[in-house]
């Protein structure tokens, strides 16, 4: 029970956030305002918030760990590259879907999101143990 727990609680978030990642990259294509610039800023903030919280997830759940398995650097790093690995397969997901295109540009915006909540995963991971 313990470990069903442990499991619900720090590997299960990410698993079902990366879930509805791929859930809404499987869904056509969508306008919210009908202008370019806007839908745009709206839709490359999204792709900076939804990876940004992925990360954050990912890096919960390797926090957890015990400190013997891994390091604290390898705890930052390690969903870092996971996340940015998703973000591809996420572009390349979409290359498969009618009316959607995966955009080589978009893994950018998914990138940044992941570096800045990997930046302040790393300078403020002691103080966000509340959260962890």
């Amino acid at each position: 029970m313990k470990k069903i727990n442990y499991f619900l609680s720090y590997w299960a978030p990410p698993a079902v956030w990366m879930l509805l990642i791929f859930y809404f990259s499987s869904q056509q294509r969508v306008q919210v305002t009908g202008t370019f610039l806007f839908d745009f800023l709206i839709f490359k903030g999204l792709h900076v918030i939804e990876y940004a919280f992925l990360y954050f997830l990912l890096f919960r759940g390797f926090y957890s760990l015990k400190q013997k398995y891994l390091d604290r650097k390898k705890k930052l790093v390690i969903p870092l590259l996971i996340a940015l690995l998703y973000a591809i397969s996420d572009e390349i997901h979409q290359t498969l879907v009618p009316t959607r295109e995966g955009k080589f540009r978009d893994v950018f915006f998914d990138a940044f999101g992941i570096l800045l909540m990997y930046i302040y995963s790393r300078t403020f991971s002691e103080s966000i143990k509340k959260f962890l």
